[in-house]
């Protein structure tokens, strides 16, 4: 399934997107009788225990009636209140080599903050003390499931789906470095604006292996970067392990699994300014659209 999260009437709800249109999950559970899918009103929501197993089991039902054109809403991020942004740094062979960065031996995690998550056709800040604002599209694993100390085996039962992010990074204050503690990563990455998501959330089921994905990443359609999430370094199952040790998943966190060569920083391009608009795509996932703005 596509679950997203959009506004009606001023109000974000929660919905089912299916056939270029999307159903009121809440509207259409009222209708049907189904109590515990009526009161959720986000993605969120549905990551309580049980209820996606019963969304799936009463997706026909809920997708019955005319629902309302995708075009005519505005999407929100698939995840708006996660407890935790874990972001992966150098988990692409390539990248590693663009940058001249030797990939670490085990997961190297840094973090953004809710402040930085915007949704589809939301802006992207480019904020006045940067000059240096730059893209890389990844894949985000979204937790369903809540656990620590998680087995790498069993990990993948704690991922509800995955989604595409994209990691907007500020060149210039990521790379004030420090002799002893190396790169200001999260200054230089976690500034308003700077974590576009969406435009939805596919279940597990719909994707299959998430390491034979192609993701692509566009500035005014011109690419800057395409790759295939079996170049991963540390897969998902081992991402996941990993950030659970002494640490609880709960559902709605977020682990974004790193980007592919093509940066700005690395390859001389551009980087990002006021009116660029910014198009990450995720196979079996779908295209995140986002508009650079000056702040």
């Amino acid at each position: 399934m596509k679950l997203a999260n959009f506004e009606k009437d001023g109000i974000v709800r929660a919905g089912i997107v299916k056939g270029g249109r999307i159903y009121d999950i809440s509207e259409a559970a009222a209708a049907a009788k189904l109590k515990r899918l009526r009161s959720a009103t986000s993605v969120e929501q549905l990551l309580e225990p049980g209820l996606l197993k019963e969304l799936s089991r009463s997706e026909a039902k809920l997708t019955s009636g005319t629902g309302i054109a995708l075009k005519s809403v505005k999407l929100k991020s698939p995840i708006l209140y996660p407890e935790k942004i874990i972001m992966v740094a150098v988990n692409y062979g390539s990248h590693g080599k663009e940058t001249k960065t030797p990939p670490p031996p085990y997961p190297y995690f840094f973090t953004k903050f809710r402040n930085a998550i915007v949704g589809p056709e939301e802006a992207i800040i480019a904020p006045k003390s940067s000059k240096k604002v730059d893209w890389e599209v990844e894949l985000a694993v979204v937790i369903g499931k809540e656990g620590k100390d998680i087995k790498k085996e069993k990990a993948y039962d704690h991922v509800a789906g995955y989604t595409v992010s994209n990691d907007i990074s500020f060149r210039d204050f990521q790379s004030q470095k420090n002799e002893s503690l190396g790169l200001n990563w999260v200054k230089g990455k976690a500034m308003d604006a700077s974590l576009p998501l969406g435009p939805w959330l596919v279940t597990s089921d719909e994707i299959g292996d998430p390491h034979d994905l192609e993701l692509s990443l566009t500035v005014n359609g011109d690419r800057k970067q395409k790759a295939n999430t079996g170049e991963m370094l540390i897969r998902i199952d081992e991402l996941v392990s990993y950030a659970s040790i002494g640490n609880t998943l709960r559902p709605g966190d977020i682990i974004s699994t790193g980007t592919p060569e093509g940066i700005a920083a690395a390859t001389g391009q551009p980087f990002l300014k006021d009116g660029d608009v910014v198009e990450a795509k995720v196979e079996k996932i779908g295209t995140l659209r986002n508009p650079v703005k000056k702040g």
